[in-house]
Parts: C-alpha cells; structure tokens; sequence
C-alpha cells in the first residue's frame, strides 16, 4: 500500500549521514536546509495515498509508477500519474520517487539480462522492485563517476579511491569503497541504487559494480551541495527555491557491506552499462522526464503570460509573437511524450511489456537541453528590467513608512503592488537566481552531457531509415538517364 507524507517524513529519521557546511545535519524533517522540501515530497506521498488524484496515481495499491506497462493505455496511464506529481511542484523537482521506480520497473520487465555465467542478479533486479514498490519507498540513485581525470579509466584512478570499487568479499555479501556524483534528492530517499551508466573499460571489473541499500547504512556519507532553501527569505520572497530544493551531494562510501541480495550487477564490466540501455530502465526515466520537462515549459509560459499582462503589454505585437513562440516550445515538449507513447516498443517480445519508442525519447533529451535556456531567455526578455528593481524583501510592504512608497511606485495597471512584486519574485526565483541557474544547467545535463546525446542519437536514433530513404533515392536514377 501507499504511504502517507507523515510515514514518509518518520521513515527519513534513520541516522543518515548528511553533511552540510561543516556539520552533520541531525534530522532532515527539521533542518532548515532541507525540511521544506521535505515537507514538499510528503504532500506528494499524501497525493497518491489518499486524495482525488489516489486513482490516477495508483495501481493495485502501489504508485502506477512501479507498474510495468503492458499497452498503450498503460504508457498514458502511467504519463498522467507522472503529470500530477510534476505540477505539485511546477516542475522544480526532477527526480521525484516516480523517476527512479520507472528505473525499477524497467530492471523487472528484463530480469534475464542481469544473469550472467560469473554473477546471477536477476533475482536481486526483481527484488529490487519489489521491495520498493510494496514499502512505497523513494528510490535514489547516484551513477556518474567523480569530475577527477576522465581521460583515465576508473581502474587507473585505484590509488585514490576515488570511484566506487569493490574491495572485499564476503560470504554475505561485498564491500565497497570510493564515491559517486551527482546524487540529485539523495538526502532525502529511503534507498540509493549505485552503479555506473556510463561505459566502464574492460579492465575496469573492480567498479563495474551495481547495488542498492538504505540511505542510512553505516559507512555511506552524503556531502551536500549549498542549500538554496537554506539561503531562502521566505515563501513569499522565494517561492520556489525554499520549497522544492531537491538538493544534490556527492556520495562517498567508506567501506560499505552490500549484502549479496542488493547486488544487480557484479565484477562484469558489459552488464554493468547494459542494465540501463537495454532494459526499458532509461526509456521509462525519459517518460518521466519528459513530462516534468513539458510541465515545467507549461510553467514558465504561464509566468509569462501573467507578467505580459500584469505589464499591460500583452496584446503589442512583439510580445504576443514572443508568446507564441514560448507556446509552440511547449507544444512541442508534448508532442515528444506523445510521440513516444505512440511508437512504443515491445519488450522481449512482449514478454515484458511495453516501452516509449527508443529513438523519440532519444531525441527527447537532446530537444530539452537546447530548448530551455532559450525559453528562459525568452521569459527574461518579456519581463525586462522589473525583474532586478524589487523590494528586497516582503517587509518592506509591511514597514509603515516604506510600504506605501512601494504600493505607489511598484504596480502597474489593474495590478497592485503586491501582487507584481510576488509575481517578478516569482519569477526571478525561476529565472534569475541561483537556484534558477542550477535548474538551467541541470536541464542541460539532465541526462548526460550532450556530446553523448548526439553520438548515441546517430548509433540508435533511425539513421538507417534516413541513409535507405536517401538511398532509394539515388538507385533510382543513373548516368542513361541523363537527358
């Protein structure tokens, strides 16, 4: 069954260690670091267990999330489970517990492809997603090597420690030692998969590793990043950043025991990459992302449609033309989860069910990257200079002497004072700030960096169709027919 926010909320206090300017936090419910957007990911869990939005969410009594989908109507199914979380949060928080249970069910559709004649993980894959999808727990992950010397294999950078390996084994299980990036909402999971999506060399068996355990087992520290919600005035003054900072840390491990039964993957450097790229795992990650993205557009279009007006410029020629343009950006963020849905695929000849077509949620993530810093852009420019003249705080509407200088000088036509400083605010939150440059270089790299992208796209991405296309072309012409 689902679990209430409140369960959820109780099930972080495991002794986790996290790690924040310094010092340990003691409890993420409370921290003004973190509790916020914890209290944010509850309200989640309170969607699905009970709400109007309960049957939208669930399915046999867990999120539709876990579900592997078996037609069409499942993906859409699934696509508007996915819709309902992304705008509780406007789209601000990327890697909500759905991101990862995809990731879950897509290992559970395609068990086979982690037996191997060294290592079975199949029964671990399966239950993997079992585990979280009967306990509704918030799956994490943290799968990208550190930034330290990327023209050496992992297995060259051994001195260090640097990159999660295995160093031991026992006969309960393995230890492991070494750290991962970019644990996007770590601190706030219930459990974190550690693996690697990126391609390891041959020589590389010690790290060619894939675990989950709790966040709060011994030996795992998380270092986090600065905390935007930390740094936030207040709801009014920064709407966003102090209530859906989903936060990132580097993971280190110090010696971790992994007991044989959370091991998918183990000392094989091709099932290792494989388990990402030929499950439905990554495919089911671009489904949910991809309509967070659209949500988010959705978003920052509304923004700028309520900025236009609230300016009085929005029926001018250039703005509505502006309008239009960030409006066809989103239609276009749809079109791609449409299109995926539409040109599903079958699973191991439909044994595992279905999944979005590989080569538009290929293509999903190159059209991400490149479209948002232009729409921000776009929204910047339609709010012009009123996003940097603004009170530096909610108080000063409050202050008796203050407050009615910025009601008279801070409003525009049919607009109060009040009402446009809390949209700019809104929209600089977006836009502007700090956290809002985080959230344009996380979409740019929301699922890698893209010079992978577009190699992968030229692998897998339909360049046959296209070349047989071109080339039917040409055979149907030559030289004798020249005249």
């Amino acid at each position: 069954m689902t679990r209430s926010g409140h369960d959820y909320l109780a099930s972080l206090r495991d002794g986790r260690e996290i790690w924040l300017d310094g010092e340990r936090v003691g409890d993420v419910t409370s921290h003004p670091a973190f509790r916020n957007t914890a209290a944010s990911i509850a309200r989640l869990y309170d969607l699905a267990h009970d709400s109007a939005h309960t049957p939208v969410l669930t399915q046999g009594g867990v999120h539709r999330a876990y579900a592997i989908p078996r037609s069409y109507e499942d993906l859409v199914a699934r696509r508007e489970a996915y819709k309902v979380w992304a705008e509780a949060s406007f789209g601000f928080l990327g890697r909500t517990p759905d991101y990862m249970a995809g990731g879950a069910a897509g290992f559970a559709a395609l068990p086979a492809l982690f037996r191997t004649e060294s290592y079975d993980g199949s029964a671990a894959a399966l239950a993997y997603h079992r585990r979280l999808a009967e306990g509704d727990l918030y799956p994490t992950f943290t799968l990208t090597n550190p930034q330290t010397d990327r023209t050496r294999s992992a297995s060259e950078q051994e001195e260090d420690d640097l990159v999660v390996r295995v160093v031991a084994e026992k006969d309960g299980g393995i230890v492991v030692r070494g750290a991962k990036m970019i644990g996007t909402a770590a601190v706030f999971g219930n459990e974190v998969i550690v693996g690697t999506i990126e391609p390891l060399a041959p020589q590389d068996v010690d790290h060619a590793v894939c675990f989950s355990v709790p966040v709060g087992t011994p030996g795992l520290r998380f270092l986090s990043r600065t905390s935007y919600e930390a740094r936030a005035r207040s709801v009014f003054d920064n709407p966003l950043s102090s209530r859906f900072d989903e936060n990132d840390a580097l993971l280190v491990c110090d010696d971790v025991f992994v007991p044989w039964e959370r091991v998918l993957t183990y000392r094989n450097v091709d099932v290792s990459f494989r388990m990402w790229w030929q499950t439905p795992a990554y495919l089911n990650f671009v489904h949910q992302a991809a309509t967070r993205f659209w949500t988010k557009l959705e978003f920052l279009t509304g923004v700028a449609i309520l900025i236009t007006k609230a300016n009085n410029t929005y029926e001018l020629p250039p703005v509505t033309q502006a309008i239009g343009r960030l409006l066809g950006k989103v239609a276009q963020a749809k079109a791609f989860v449409l299109a995926a849905e539409a040109s599903y695929e079958e699973v191991d000849g439909g044994r595992g069910g279905v999944a979005p077509g590989k080569d538009i949620s290929y293509a999903q993530r190159i059209m991400a990257g490149e479209l948002y810093p232009r729409a921000v852009q776009e929204v910047k420019l339609l709010a012009g200079g009123g996003l940097i003249q603004l009170p530096a705080s909610g108080e000063d509407l409050l202050h008796p002497e203050i407050g009615p200088l910025v009601r008279k000088y801070i409003r525009s036509p049919g607009t109060p004072a009040e009402d446009r400083v809390k949209l700019l605010k809104l929209a600089w939150d977006a836009l502007g700030s700090e956290f809002a440059g985080r959230h344009e270089q996380y979409e740019r790299f929301y699922h890698g960096a893209p010079h992978v992208h577009l190699m992968q796209q030229a692998w897998e991405g339909g360049a046959p169709a296209c070349e047989a296309l071109a080339r039917a072309c040409l055979d149907g012409y030559g030289l004798e027919r020249t005249r």
